[in-house]
């Protein structure tokens, strides 16, 4: 399998076309990643360019709002939906808030559905023509290839390839525009996103070209995430390494303020954070807890969790 090494500490980048060449070693080499920094990079992940760069686009017009407009369809519900404004979002246990301000695009549900009472509606920004249907149509791709990814770590797992499926489904995903303006003076304490694990099942992520991004290794070190562009960068969160009793990690991770030279530039990105179903039950799979031990956490419903977890980060 072809390996582009991102840092010294081999941080697995993978092509999504190896998966139909070898699926067990395409398997094993997300996985390993995963155990180890909580992190890879995916390249030839179907998602089309002319999407991405269209989305790239929609979000940039979107931010470019009078702060007015924007704060118009900030709508006071954790975030869910909507604007949330710069300065709000502040890491678990930190003081200074993350210097960004971004929108939220959930999963469209039908009427009468049975998690429309935990999942809201989106709301839309007129103001920006073909915003609705680009978003919704990046949605439902990021969707499709999570499930992909979710594949090949049952692989590694040793379990049904297809026991994430029903897991996920209709699950509570977002869909995240975020923007980190320039810095055009001293930022003090505060840095364009602070560290902190995400409270998903994975993560997958647009636009970490710009530099910023890292994750800190098991041994307490900052280093580089770095993906070429338009390659994903995927990382696992919270519910999945509980999932998993801690076998696959959910790393810290930050995005660091800008160098002098490119401190004028502002910072896009688009993470999909892909959520467990709200009322699946996130407890220890079978296989992950030693024998003669207890699981580290107990089981929690994934809407408690996520809940429990957006109060720690001041969006709830």
């Amino acid at each position: 399998m072809t390996t582009d090494t991102l840092t010294a500490d081999n941080i697995a980048s993978v092509s999504l076309k190896e998966a139909d060449v070898d699926r067990d070693a395409f398997a094993q080499h997300l996985g390993r990643s995963f155990e180890e920094y909580g992190f890879a990079v995916l390249a030839d992940h179907g998602i089309p360019d002319e999407l991405i760069a269209r989305a790239e686009q929609k979000a940039k017009e979107f931010f470019a709002l009078p702060e007015e407009t924007k704060r118009s369809y900030a709508l006071g519900s954790g975030g869910a939906r909507g604007y949330t404004p710069f300065g709000i979002e502040t890491a678990k246990g930190a003081k200074a808030h993350d210097l960004k301000e971004f929108w939220h695009v959930g999963r469209e549900l039908s009427e009468g559905h049975n998690f429309r009472d935990v999942m809201a509606d989106n709301v839309w920004p007129s103001e920006v023509p073909g915003f609705k249907e680009t978003f919704l149509e990046l949605y439902d791709t990021f969707d499709r290839t999570g499930v992909t990814v979710l594949k090949a770590i049952a692989r590694y797992l040793e379990i049904d390839e297809d026991y994430f499926t029903d897991t996920v489904r209709d699950g509570n995903s977002v869909l995240r525009l975020l923007h980190y303006p320039p810095q055009k003076e001293a930022t003090g304490e505060h840095i364009r996103a602070g560290a902190h694990e995400d409270i998903n099942t994975i993560t997958l992520l647009l636009g970490a070209e710009e530099a910023g991004l890292e994750l800190k290794t098991r041994d307490g070190r900052w280093i580089p995430v770095s993906p070429k562009p338009g390659e994903l960068v995927i990382n696992i969160g919270d519910m999945l390494q509980r999932l998993t009793n801690g076998k696959l990690r959910s790393t810290p991770h930050r995005v660091v303020n800008p160098a002098p030279d490119r401190a004028s530039n502002a910072r896009y990105s688009m993470p999909f954070f892909l959520h467990f179903r709200p009322d699946f039950t996130i407890e220890a799979l079978p296989g992950t807890v030693p024998a003669g031990e207890e699981p580290k956490w107990p089981p929690i419903s994934s809407h408690d969790y996520l809940m429990e977890r957006l109060r720690e980060i001041k969006l709830a």
